[in-house]
């Protein structure tokens, strides 16, 4: 049987309301919605922030940093930047005075003494397992490690196709582009840019300072406005697209209308997220 610790009164919270607990040496951020209590890490899987600081909409609370949201009631991540649950815990409400139990690990299931809905048409669409097969499966890639550094014209993984594309004028493609930026990964998730949706546009024009080559300006956004890796991933796409023999200068325009969303991402970025 868990072992349930007393953490408020019923009265202490307000209906919607949120406050930090301590259970057994672990922060735990707890929650008031419509008549019912829930509890989850005060921890954003992102980057560690404080979950209890953040905007409390219905059963969502939106990291405070970076914006990435959770289910309060089975510590679901539901977007980006997350893509791992975090832990959710038993509560219990005896005599005005509410009780928590530590779960068992990320995205715990509440049990039947927790004071919540029935969660079993409402599953987390993302797992640690889900994520940690995402990690593995990305090529070289380390814990801790920068974004992966983007390949030379020529080297494996870069379609030939995309090398040698060019319009009738000589100016290389839209398409050969969005090929060599699929050579830029998140740092944190490692999908590239283009399956995140994170490309908005790409335009080329002849370049006036230096006669055969091009000028290419990209309309990218970030997953969020704050997001920490938006400064590598912008060195990252110009170095890549820059390294072309045909390209003499790239222009980054970050764009953050329309926001983006998880929506953008395509059904190979979902599948290396294990997003269903």
């Amino acid at each position: 049987m868990p072992e349930f610790t007393r953490v408020a009164d019923v009265s202490e919270i307000a209906d919607p309301g949120k406050m930090l607990v301590e259970v057994d040496g672990d922060v735990v951020a707890l929650f008031h919605v419509e008549g019912r209590f829930y509890a989850i890490d005060d921890v954003c899987t992102h980057d560690g922030g404080p979950l209890v600081d953040g905007e409390l909409t219905g059963y969502k609370i939106a990291c405070p940093r970076h914006g990435a949201k959770f289910d309060i009631r089975t510590g679901a991540a539901l977007s980006m930047p997350a893509v791992r649950p975090t832990r959710s815990h038993l509560v219990k409400v005896e005599d005005g005075v509410v009780w928590v139990a530590l779960g068992s690990g990320s995205g715990s299931t509440p049990g039947p003494n927790n004071q919540a809905a029935d969660f079993r048409s409402y599953l987390p669409t993302n797992t640690a397992a889900s994520a940690s097969e995402a990690t593995a499966s990305a090529p070289d890639a380390s814990v801790g490690s920068p974004a992966l550094a983007p390949s030379t014209p020529g080297t494996a993984g870069t379609s030939p196709a995309a090398e040698t594309a060019t319009n009738e004028a000589g100016i290389p493609s839209e398409e050969a582009v969005r090929e060599w930026l699929k050579e830029v990964k998140d740092p944190e998730l490692f999908v590239n840019i283009v399956d995140l949706g994170l490309i908005y546009g790409v335009t080329l024009s002849p370049s006036a300072d230096a006669p055969g080559k091009h000028h290419v300006a990209i309309d990218m956004t970030m997953t969020s406005p704050a997001c920490p890796a938006g400064p590598q991933l912008i060195a990252d796409t110009k170095r890549t697209v820059s390294s072309r023999d045909s390209i003499a200068a790239v222009e980054v325009r970050i764009v953050m209308d329309p926001p983006w969303t998880p929506d953008r991402m395509t059904d190979a970025a979902r599948d290396q997220l294990g997003i269903f």
